[in-house]
């Protein structure tokens, strides 16, 4: 069902939710920490609570940091759906030609796209991701790429350059910036508006990380952020939910394959498929995206649920499930 895409709210007992009970949960976002600028909840299709709070609504974009690796995943799917990357098998470096002269461990060689997807690339750096530094260089993938470490396996290991080299290697693979191929190939689809191309002005902290994002920002090669940078809007944001709970379908057309949807949210590492997180809790499983200061995109598929929270930036990480499991997931009774 894709009635989300007219975004009419319905009323909750329609889609077999206690109004009552997700009432309350306008007293509950009082108390979370952080600060929330927009939420929806989606059932069976429909919107059923939508709220915006500290001067946002409908049609005000946001950044949505590191849920932005959840679009990145689609966008590779749908690029081997159509032919351009062979497989995730694919070596990363038959797209880096530069890098490829200049690695000799056999470690680089063997990584392929998988190890991307899955985070499971053994970078040399260690405790947080050296990302103010990646925003200096000039090169940021061959600066990533040079980051690998020349021994070691094939772990988890949170990245958000992971996602980066993925985008890189989507411009490489069909001619398109990460920003034109989503709007060709998943945003015009879904209806989202298009993203402006974002001229940067310099990668100044705010202009790489903070206040300045209006579009989807690009590092100095014009490659898209694959893993963060990225703006919509709280609706832009819940159609995507919703395409993945459609199992990759939109009125009638299908999107992404159903294939890559089944082999994005199994679990490859521990708690996490491609750039998904994966949940499970009191027997409700959940895929999701999260990013830093409690932004997040819910897909809890069994409930046909659709959740999307925007957040501030802030350098905490703010778990917002007990939203979910207080308010939201009990006020369904059907």
């Amino acid at each position: 069902m894709n009635h989300v895409i007219d975004w009419e709210i319905k009323d909750p007992a329609t889609v077999g939710m206690l109004p009552d009970k997700l009432k309350e949960l306008d007293n509950a976002l009082n108390f979370q920490l952080g600060i929330i600028h927009g939420i929806a909840v989606v059932r069976k299709g429909s919107v059923v609570y939508e709220k915006y709070f500290r001067g946002f609504d409908a049609q005000n974009s946001h950044d949505l940091t590191s849920v932005t690796q959840c679009i990145m995943s689609a966008l590779i799917g749908i690029a081997i759906d159509k032919g351009h990357i062979q497989s995730v098998d694919q070596k990363v470096l038959d797209f880096f030609p530069d890098a490829s002269s200049r690695a000799g461990d056999v470690l680089k060689r063997s990584l392929t796209i998988k190890h991307l997807l899955t985070m499971t690339v053994p970078y040399g750096w260690k405790g947080s991701e050296p990302l103010d530094r990646l925003r200096r260089q000039k090169n940021w993938t061959l600066y990533i790429l040079d980051t690998v470490a020349s021994k070691g396996k094939a772990e988890f290991q949170y990245s958000l350059a992971s996602a980066h080299l993925l985008s890189a290697i989507l411009t490489k693979s069909t001619g398109l910036s990460a920003r034109e191929f989503a709007i060709k190939h998943l945003f015009q689809p879904l209806g989202i508006r298009e993203i402006a191309d974002q001229k940067m002005k310099s990668f100044s902290k705010d202009d790489v990380f903070g206040n300045n994002l209006t579009g989807w920002i690009k590092d100095p090669q014009d490659f898209n952020t694959g893993g963060w940078g990225l703006t919509l809007t709280l609706r832009d944001l819940v159609r995507f939910g919703q395409l993945y709970l459609n199992r990759g379908k939109w009125e009638d057309k299908q999107i992404i394959s159903d294939k890559w949807i089944e082999e994005s949210i199994k679990q490859h590492s521990e708690d996490f498929g491609y750039l998904w997180w994966l949940r499970e809790d009191k027997g409700i499983e959940s895929y999701f995206g999260v990013g830093i200061g409690g932004t997040y995109l819910y897909c809890i598929p069994e409930k046909e649920l659709v959740v999307t929270i925007l957040s501030k930036s802030d350098k905490m990480i703010i778990d917002r499930w007990e939203l979910l499991e207080n308010y939201i997931i009990p006020a369904i009774e059907q």
